[in-house]
C-alpha cells in the first residue's frame, strides 16, 4: 500500500490535548495589537544595551510614536532616540496604510513635539509589502509619493484639531527631512532576538532545554559562601542526635558523611535549577516553586522530632513527596532539586533543624 505524502498527523495525546505546534511566525499573527507592542516591548528589553530606556506610547496621544527608544536621556531636549511603529494587520503593510504614519513624525517634529528620531522602523506581524518595502530604499522616491498622497491621506489624519495641509513653513520643513531614517526589521529577526527574553516561552511555548549532567564529583571540594547557614545547621542537627560536636566536615562519621554528600548535591542541584532557567522564564518562577516546597513541607518541619537529624530526614522524605502541577519547572526537576530547595530554605532561614 502506497502512503499519502499528506496522511494526516500521528494522534498523540499531546496532539490531542493541544493541536499541532503553531509556528512564532504564525503566532505573531493572532496576537492583538496591544499583545503586538507589547512583544515589540520586550524584544527591545533585550536590545536594551543600546538604549537607555524604552517607552511604551501606543494610543490616544501617542503623537505618532508606539514605542520610543532612546539613546539618551528624554528630560533634555534635542535626545536621541528610535521609532517602533508597530502596525498589526492580516496582512503586509501597504503604503496607503501608513501614509498617515510617516506624515505624523513630520508634522509632530516640525512642532517640536519631538526631536526627529535617528531611526524609524517599522514593525508588523506580516512585514511591509514590496510596493513600501521599495519607496522605504529610497529616500527620494518615498519623498515624492508622500508629497503626492499628502492630501488625499495624511491632512485630515494627523490631529483631531483639524486639517494640516503641506504648505508654508511645513512644506519646507518637508523638503528638507531626512525620508533615510525610514527602514524596516523581518519578523523572524525580532522572534530569533526575543529567544533571549524570559517571557519567550510563555509567549510561543516549546518546552525548557534539558538540564546539563550534575555528579557528586561536579560539586565544590571547598564549602562555598552560599552554603554556610545550611551548612552550619546540619552540622548541629548531627550533633543533636550523636552528641558530638562536629566542628569540621573532615570530622563526619557515617551516616553523616553520607547524609552531608548528598545534601549538598541536592542544594547544587537546586542552585542550578534557579540558576539555569532563570532567563528562559517570568521573574518569580523559581520563588513560585520553591514555595510550593515550603507549603508542602512546614508542618512537618514544625512537628516534634527526636532530634534535628530526624526532622532534617523527615523533611527531605516529605519534599520528596511533593507533587508539583503547574510550575514550568516541573518538567525539568527532579527529586534531587525538591531536597535541595528544603536546604536553600534553611540557609535563608525559613526552614531550621536546630
Amino acid at each position: 500500500m502506497q502512503l499519502n505524502s499528506l496522511s494526516q498527523p500521528l494522534a498523540t495525546s499531546h496532539n490531542v490535548n493541544h493541536g499541532r505546534p503553531v509556528l512564532p511566525i504564525k503566532r505573531v499573527e493572532i496576537f492583538s495589537a496591544d499583545e503586538w507592542e507589547i512583544f515589540i516591548e520586550e524584544w527591545l528589553d533585550v536590545k536594551k544595551s543600546g538604549y537607555r530606556e524604552v517607552e511604551r506610547m501606543g494610543g490616544a496621544g501617542d503623537l505618532g510614536r508606539d514605542i520610543a527608544a532612546y539613546v539618551t536621556d528624554s528630560k533634555f531636549p534635542n535626545y536621541t532616540w528610535d521609532c517602533y511603529q508597530c502596525k498589526h494587520y492580516d496582512k503586509a503593510l501597504s503604503p496607503s496604510m501608513v501614509w498617515k504614519e510617516f506624515a505624523k513624525i513630520i508634522y509632530y517634529s516640525f512642532k517640536k513635539d519631538y526631536p526627529v528620531p535617528s531611526k524609524y522602523y517599522f514593525v508588523a506581524p506580516k512585514g511591509c509589502g514590496t510596493a513600501l518595502s521599495s519607496l522605504i530604499k529610497n529616500a527620494d522616491k518615498l519623498k515624492g509619493e508622500l508629497r503626492i498622497n499628502w492630501a488625499a491621506y495624511c491632512e485630515d489624519h494627523i490631529t483631531a484639531k483639524g486639517k494640516v495641509t503641506l504648505d508654508g513653513d511645513l512644506l519646507t520643513y518637508f523638503e528638507a527631512f531626512d525620508f533615510s531614517i525610514f527602514e524596516k526589521i523581518p519578523t523572524k529577526n525580532i522572534i530569533e532576538e526575543h529567544k533571549a527574553h524570559a517571557n519567550h516561552l510563555t509567549w510561543f511555548g516549546g518546552g525548557l532545554p534539558p538540564r546539563t549532567e550534575l555528579t557528586s564529583d561536579m560539586v565544590p571540594t571547598v564549602i562555598q559562601s552560599n552554603e554556610s547557614v545550611y551548612v552550619s545547621q546540619l552540622l548541629g542537627a548531627y550533633k543533636s542526635e550523636s552528641t558530638i560536636d562536629y566542628a569540621e566536615i573532615s570530622s563526619l562519621v557515617d551516616p553523616y558523611t553520607n547524609h552531608f554528600k548528598r545534601a549538598r548535591l541536592s542544594f547544587h542541584f537546586a542552585e542550578q535549577l534557579r540558576n539555569l532557567y532563570r532567563d528562559n522564564l517570568p521573574a518569580g518562577t523559581f520563588e513560585k516553586f520553591q514555595e510550593e516546597i515550603f507549603d508542602g513541607v512546614i508542618n512537618t518541619c514544625e512537628t516534634a522530632h527526636k532530634n534535628g537529624f530526624e526532622k532534617v530526614k523527615a523533611v527531605e522524605t516529605q519534599a520528596n513527596n511533593i507533587a508539583i502541577s503547574s510550575n514550568p519547572l516541573k518538567d525539568v526537576s527532579v527529586q534531587k532539586d525538591k531536597i535541595g530547595v528544603c536546604h536553600q530554605l534553611c540557609n535563608d532561614q525559613r526552614l531550621k533543624w536546630v
